[in-house]
Parts: C-alpha cells; sequence; structure tokens
C-alpha cells in the first residue's frame, strides 16, 4: 500500500502535464507516488508521459469520463491510505506535501483538507477556485477565505490559521481512502463542477471533518478546461449546484430555499443576457434548470440515504447569510469583512 497517492487527471492537457508535472516529481518526497489516470486524450498525452516520465503510473480509459467518474474509475485501481486528487494546472512548492500528510496524521477526525492556493498568474493573490478554504451561504452559493464571486484578495497572512470550512477545492484535495469509499466519491452524475462541494457536505454531514492547511501552499492555473465565459461550465454549475442542495438540504428548508433560488436563478439568467449580453450563459441557465427537473427522481434514494445520516449527527456547515445580499447590496468583497 502507498502512503500518499497523487492522481491527476488528464484530458488533452498535454501543455499543462509538460509545464507543471515536473514540479510536482521534484517536490515528492519519499512517502508519495504519482499516478496520471487519462481520459482517453487525442493530444499525444499518453505517448509523451510513457516517453519523458516512466516514473508516473498511469490507468488509461477507452472514454473521457469526466472529473468525477474519472476519479471514482481511477481511485478504485489504487492501494494508498491518502488519496490526493491534483489538477494538472497546478504548481507545487517545496515541502508542500509534508504539511498536508502532518495534519491529517495527527487529527484522526478529519476526512480530508487541501493547501492554500494562490494564483499563478499573480502569486501575491489567491486562486478563485479553493482560495483559503470554501463555505456555501444559506441559498448554496459558493466562496471561500479570499475569494467572493469575482472579488479575489491578495495574500497578506490574513488567512493562514488552520480552520474547518465545509468543503476543500478539487483542484489539490488530500483525503482519507477509507472516507472517500465510506461516503461514495464524488457523485460521477455531476460530470464536473460542484462535485467536490457536494462530497464535502455529504463528508460533513456524516460526521467528519474538512480543513485548510494554509502552511502548504501550491499555485493554481484556473479554467484549464472550460474558461470562466463557456456556457458548458454554466450549465454544469447550476445544474449540479441544485442537485446538490436537493441531496444534502435538511427538510425543514428545502422549498423555501429551492423557491429562493428559482427566482435567484431567473434573475441570473435576466442579468447575463440583458447587462452581459451572453445569450450562451442565459440558455444555459434554463436548460439547467429544466435538466434538473427531468433527472431530480434519479436522486431521491440519495436524498433519503442522506437525511436519515443528517438526522444522526445534526451538522450543517452552511453559513446562515445570504451572500448574495453580503456583495451586492452591502458591498462586501472580503471574507473577513463577513458576519
Amino acid at each position: 500500500m502507498d502512503k500518499i497517492a497523487i492522481v491527476i487527471l488528464n484530458w488533452n492537457g498535454k501543455k499543462m502535464l509538460h509545464t507543471y508535472l515536473p514540479t510536482v516529481l521534484e517536490h515528492l518526497g519519499e512517502d508519495a507516488v504519482v499516478y496520471v489516470a487519462d481520459n482517453a486524450s487525442t493530444d499525444g498525452s499518453v505517448d509523451y508521459l510513457k516517453s519523458d516520465f516512466p516514473e508516473v503510473k498511469l490507468i488509461l480509459f477507452d472514454k473521457n469520463w469526466g472529473f468525477a467518474d474519472g476519479y471514482n474509475k481511477a481511485l478504485k485501481q489504487i492501494d494508498a491510505e491518502y488519496f490526493v486528487l491534483l489538477n494538472s494546472d497546478v504548481e507545487v512548492t517545496d515541502n508542500w506535501l509534508a504539511p498536508l500528510m502532518d495534519f491529517m496524521d495527527g487529527h484522526p477526525e478529519v476526512a480530508a483538507c487541501q493547501p492554500k492556493l494562490l494564483s499563478v498568474r499573480n502569486k501575491k493573490a489567491f486562486e478563485y477556485a479553493g482560495a483559503s478554504g470554501g463555505f456555501i451561504d444559506r441559498d448554496g452559493y459558493p466562496f471561500c477565505r479570499g475569494r467572493i464571486f469575482e472579488a479575489v484578495e491578495d495574500d497578506k497572512g490574513q488567512y493562514d490559521d488552520a480552520v474547518e470550512v465545509l468543503w476543500a477545492t478539487g483542484a489539490c484535495l488530500m483525503i482519507r481512502a477509507a472516507d472517500y469509499f465510506a461516503i461514495g466519491g464524488l457523485d460521477g452524475r455531476f460530470f464536473a463542477h460542484n462535485e467536490e462541494i457536494d462530497m464535502c457536505w455529504r463528508l460533513n454531514l456524516s460526521g467528519r471533518k474538512v480543513c485548510c492547511v494554509p502552511r502548504s501552499c501550491v499555485y493554481h492555473v484556473g479554467g484549464g478546461t472550460l474558461p470562466k465565459d463557456n456556457p458548458m461550465k454554466t450549465y454544469l454549475n447550476f445544474r449540479n449546484n441544485l442537485t446538490m442542495l436537493y441531496k444534502n438540504l435538511p427538510e425543514k428548508e428545502l422549498k423555501s430555499v429551492m423557491r429562493r433560488r428559482w427566482f435567484l436563478d431567473y434573475l441570473a439568467a435576466v442579468q447575463t443576457l440583458v447587462l452581459n449580453r451572453h445569450w450562451g450563459d442565459c440558455k444555459a441557465i434554463f436548460r439547467a434548470r429544466r435538466d434538473f427537473k427531468r433527472w431530480l427522481p434519479q436522486f431521491q434514494k440519495d436524498r433519503e440515504r442522506i437525511q436519515t445520516m443528517q438526522q444522526a449527527v445534526k451538522v450543517d456547515g452552511r453559513k446562515p447569510y445570504s451572500i448574495l445580499w453580503q456583495y451586492y447590496a452591502k458591498g462586501v468583497r472580503s471574507f473577513s469583512q463577513l458576519p
């Protein structure tokens, strides 16, 4: 059994692997092994890895399973105490791995953790995808220590304390293999986006903890597969976020939250069209709401199981306020300004 299996999921990411895989291998340490799980790339990634990085272990798929199910299928083939889910566009730093491992070894109640995520493009600023640990508000909107919507803070050491969070970023996520499989892993039906938030929420509801360990720091490019202005990204984010809420919300809040989200989602669709003139994003939100309603029945058993688990543990790590109200009405632009 490996102590740590660093698993990079790849789909046509040869350029990213060329740029960032050497840093992973350089700062590996003696307790870790690197795997690349390839989602049927067509850009020569596999041949490149075989010729230039023979020390990397390969897991090859015959189709693109997406982020969620790609990891589910890859991790089933790996025997390790800890998994590190690592994006191919992450530049690691010297001694990035040891603080994560030491923290997990010293805190058996913690199922998963993340490092501090800074931006490759501006190494003094947090990175959008995870910053220094993630939360969601009462309506399911995600935000981070260091990032609220498009407002990304500079890193001045203000979030350097290790803290419990609701979710850890899938860009660089260490998780105990036992917890990963016990909770059912990532929801493969999501394909990509919100899948790590959903999994971490389920971990919380099962009585396990998720933390950010800023003593470890990595740099992330972000948007390597789908840029922020891609309608498919908008579609997946809205559809999966609504599905996550349906699965995990307490029964007493489900109807009220879903009513608010109905109004807020269609308001967002109008805004993208009228203010931003993004017809593709507008259509993506309408399609996401339609498809959410269509596939809802297949998540009923998941919800029943999670509700039973939630009643036993009585944990809900959401913030009780609306991040939309804090951001747009009150002008809050940093996590430290939040209630």
